[in-house]
């Protein structure tokens, strides 16, 4: 992880860096490969030229980046979680009724070729 990404990651509200590490786990144990740099002021995970970005704002963490036909079906099954067009939005009590390996399954959508 470069300096600039360990930046953020350390100034994220510790109310919601479990959630912000939950995630980086997840995404980095789905793809220990992937390429993690600041873009648009957040971590992007890239691997080949799918992207996934991270950030974390004032409501817990929100994912970005994927076409409607890539997300695995989370937003079918969360649809509540859903904000704008390629956004989730979580906030940690969200995320806590969610499986890691639906979490998985997500990235696995975004990010695979």
């Amino acid at each position: 992880m470069d300096e600039a990404v360990r930046n953020y990651v350390d100034g994220v509200d510790p109310a919601y860096r479990p959630l912000f590490d939950r995630v980086h786990r997840l995404i980095m144990a789905a793809h220990p490969g992937a390429e993690v740099a600041l873009s648009y002021q957040i971590p992007s995970y890239k691997v080949g030229k799918r992207r996934l970005y991270v950030g974390a704002w004032q409501h817990g963490i929100s994912i970005y980046g994927w076409g409607q036909d890539r997300d695995g079906g989370f937003t079918e099954r969360h649809p509540e979680l859903r904000t704008s067009k390629g956004t989730i939005r979580l906030r940690p009590q969200d995320a806590a009724a969610i499986s890691d390996e639906e979490f998985s399954g997500l990235v696995s959508a975004v990010l695979e070729p």
